[in-house]
């Protein structure tokens, strides 16, 4: 049987060194748990572009779709801000979740107990939640069609349509009824159906897919209360399901609740593929950070969380998963702290390098 795989995208800014943490990561546990991988590495954003003219090479392409998993660092900078919209290091991003229909993107929303000070709630509110917010990522208004500025008698018009079809929906839906059998048995499922036709069409074809889990409790909750829910009383959530421009608002407001960009993985899940896993990519949601770029300051622990989302959701280790889990906890409980998470204290920050050794050491002392 053979190693799964992995394919690296470092990109830019930031995105090499907190990758190289994970590489720490990766061999320890081919070492000390002997989970091998096999690893190859490439390019993706402005560093494809300064090698190839394009940000992403089509070699490249094809070797995502071949791995099981891609690992993404970051792409961007103000090096590529004058570059023609068609090879902005963000395209090379784009075409691997549309290449690679990537319609499940994932975001956690888990504060670990020694930061729960970092959050702009009260501790109270936060301390212990754990929630997941799936967002439907390849259709909806941010692709339907007719869109584009118009004139219209005297005047302009920007029209964006919001497009669903019963399919994607259903995909979508069931990938969070899934996703909630492996935790709390509970989907919120968010639209507009009060005012939208395609919330109306949303909440009936989420209606039916639930039949198919009965074990799995289901809600419905207008969008616009889910945010004010999301900062009321957050933990009242498991998985969260909504589509692509809600998802967008609610899950970089689930975000905050943790404290810190520098903490929050992501995942983009596909249909599976002939070995029965999903084609996915998973990448921190912190960006390049071009104004700390090559100064150790960056946190690398969304791009490790990001890591082990990838050995819960397409390699089936979610034992290991919770070891990796369980480290970074352990690490941040003992106080180290990279430069985001600095509070009034007059603790020094460590490195990006150190705080990776950390969380290896601490993965040792839990065997």
């Amino acid at each position: 049987m053979s190693n799964p795989s992995i394919l690296i995208l470092p990109g830019d800014g930031i995105g090499p060194e907190v990758m190289t943490e994970v590489r720490k990561v990766i061999t320890w546990f081919g070492e000390a748990r002997s989970i091998q991988f096999d690893v190859s590495e490439d390019l993706v954003g402005g560093a494809a572009y300064d090698k190839h003219g394009v940000p992403l090479a089509d070699e490249t392409m094809a070797k995502a779709q071949e791995v099981d998993a891609v690992l993404l660092g970051a792409v961007g900078g103000p090096a590529y801000d004058d570059l023609d919209f068609s090879v902005k290091p963000e395209r090379g991003l784009l075409r691997l979740r549309k290449e690679m229909d990537l319609y499940a993107n994932l975001r956690p929303a888990q504060c670990f107990d020694a930061l729960a000070d970092f959050s702009s709630l009260k501790k109270d509110i936060v301390a212990g939640l754990d929630i997941m917010i799936l967002r439907e990522l390849t259709s909806g208004v941010y692709f339907g069609e007719p869109r584009g500025i118009f004139e219209e008698g005297n005047e302009r018009v920007g029209i964006n349509t919001q497009r669903y079809t019963e399919s994607e929906i259903e995909r979508a839906a069931r990938s969070a009824f899934e996703l909630a059998m492996r935790r709390n048995k509970k989907v919120c499922s968010m639209e507009k159906a009060n005012v939208m036709e395609s919330g109306i069409l949303w909440r009936e074809v989420a209606t039916r897919v639930g039949k198919d889990y009965p074990e799995v409790e289901l809600s419905h909750m207008y969008a616009d209360n889910g945010a004010m829910q999301l900062v009321r009383a957050p933990k009242q959530f498991d998985v969260i399901l909504t589509d692509n421009l809600f998802g967008d608002i609610l899950s970089d407001c689930a975000a905050m609740l943790t404290g810190s960009l520098g903490m929050l993985p992501s995942a983009s899940l596909g249909a599976p593929m002939e070995n029965g896993r999903p084609k996915a990519m998973y990448e921190p949601v912190h960006g390049s950070a071009p104004d700390i770029t090559g100064q150790g300051k960056a946190n690398p622990i969304a791009c490790i969380l990001s890591f082990a989302m990838a050995l819960r959701y397409s390699f089936d280790m979610g034992d290991e998963a919770d070891r990796l889990e369980a480290a970074i906890e352990k690490v941040l409980s003992d106080g180290a702290r990279t430069a985001d998470l600095l509070g009034e204290d007059g603790t020094d920050p460590i490195s990006t390098s150190e705080m990776g050794d950390a969380v290896v050491a601490a993965l040792q002392a839990s065997l």
